[in-house]
């Protein structure tokens, strides 16, 4: 029989730490040493970073009230930003000379190279108001200097009552982001309290929890989101249906978390370390929650960023058919139902692409950002 000692030290997984790495790694150490390697998981974790910073400081970043209308400015096409004017830095845009077409009968835009429009950072705000619902503040990221009539400032242009798309897409990632999240906690909840007690315990409580489970996934998906969402009161005020369509795009979603869940458990629930806590006089759902919900948490995070797109475009799909999140609400979805008359896509086409981009841009980084999650909690995947 072989010494277990004489064999050599590489005969295990090679993980190749040097330094402090050569210590016993724990498990989120090793978590971290295989997704930092992920370059572009890194990059998109930058990115969702940076935008839901954009939500959270929105009051601050947008220069203008989502809301404010300007009949002298409807269809204002993009402003180019321009940093330096006669040769200095001063922030600035092109006034927007305004003429009318007579064959068309539409109003056009040209930008007067002639009248800047001076920019300024950390100018006044023109409303008070309460940066993440709690500072006073009266101050803006940027915005104009000395306001006067004619002058305007539409970085992503105008929509059809003159309200600035820019301001509107910055406030509405705070709805879009968000149904995100709070849905990922919804089926966080969900889902590992029901998989956990159908791996854990088995038998007819895993047999009515897994057909229930798969009733819910026979159903077709969006038919059943416009079911639920056209039962909606039109009366309601926006907040009730903010968490109503919340909890509409996350009905569904803990349902794959539940089976991957109860997966976990039916592998781990004859382990030693769980035996040895139910002999120490644990009970069971202290031994769900203390000792086999943390072994594969690195899992969990993995499979939730993967499902914040999909509740994301949910919502989005949910408000552009005009049975989700209605105006005064502002979110990506409710921003694309101006996309939906082709005639103001052709004139505006700024109103399609702004939100549009906006959207691919979070769904495609969280994509690869749980990609790289993903690939960072597969216990067999080593660190090189």
């Amino acid at each position: 029989m072989t010494d277990i000692t004489s064999l050599p030290p590489d005969t295990g997984p090679s993980f190749n730490l040097s330094g402090k790495d050569m210590a016993v790694a724990g498990q989120w150490r090793l978590f971290w040493l295989k997704f930092k390697k992920h370059r572009i998981a890194l990059a998109s974790l930058v990115i969702i970073v940076f935008m839901y910073l954009v939500a959270a400081f929105a009051d601050f970043i947008a220069p203008f009230d989502p809301n404010a209308t300007n009949a002298r400015f409807t269809y204002a096409p993009p402003q180019a930003l321009s940093l330096f004017h006669d040769g200095s830095f001063q922030p600035n845009v092109k006034q927007l000379k305004m003429t009318l077409n007579t064959e068309s009968m539409r109003r056009e835009f040209q930008p007067d190279p002639a009248k800047p429009v001076k920019v300024g950072f950390f100018v006044k705000a023109q409303q008070p108001y309460y940066l993440l619902g709690l500072v006073p503040m009266q101050t803006k990221l940027f915005g104009l200097t000395n306001p006067q009539v004619g002058d305007s400032l539409y970085i992503f242009g105008a929509d059809r009552l003159g309200r600035d798309i820019f301001s509107r897409v910055v406030h509405g990632a705070k709805i879009s982001l968000s149904i995100g999240l709070v849905g990922v906690f919804m089926s966080l909840i969900l889902g590992v309290t029901i998989g956990g007690i159908s791996g854990f315990f088995g038998g007819g409580a895993d047999l009515a929890i897994q057909r229930f489970i798969e009733l819910l996934r026979s159903i077709p998906t969006i038919p059943l989101w416009m079911g639920l969402a056209a039962a909606i009161p039109v009366g309601w005020p926006p907040l009730r249906t903010y968490f109503v369509i919340t909890l509409i795009v996350s009905l569904i979603g803990w349902t794959s978390l539940a089976r991957e869940v109860r997966g976990k458990f039916l592998s781990l629930r004859s382990e030693d370390f769980v035996i040895a806590a139910r002999l120490d006089g644990m009970s069971e759902i202290g031994i769900i929650f203390s000792h086999l919900v943390p072994s594969f948490m690195s899992h969990i995070i993995a499979t939730l960023t993967l499902a914040i797109p999909s509740m994301i475009l949910a919502e989005t799909a949910l408000s552009f058919l005009g049975i989700g999140l209605q105006p005064p609400i502002i979110s990506w979805g409710v921003l694309l139902q101006e996309a939906q008359n082709i005639r103001a896509v052709a004139q505006a086409p700024w109103l399609l692409f702004t939100p549009a981009a906006a959207i691919v841009i979070s769904v495609l980084s969280l994509n690869f950002l749980g990609d790289g999650l993903r690939d960072a909690a597969d216990p067999y995947e080593s660190v090189s």
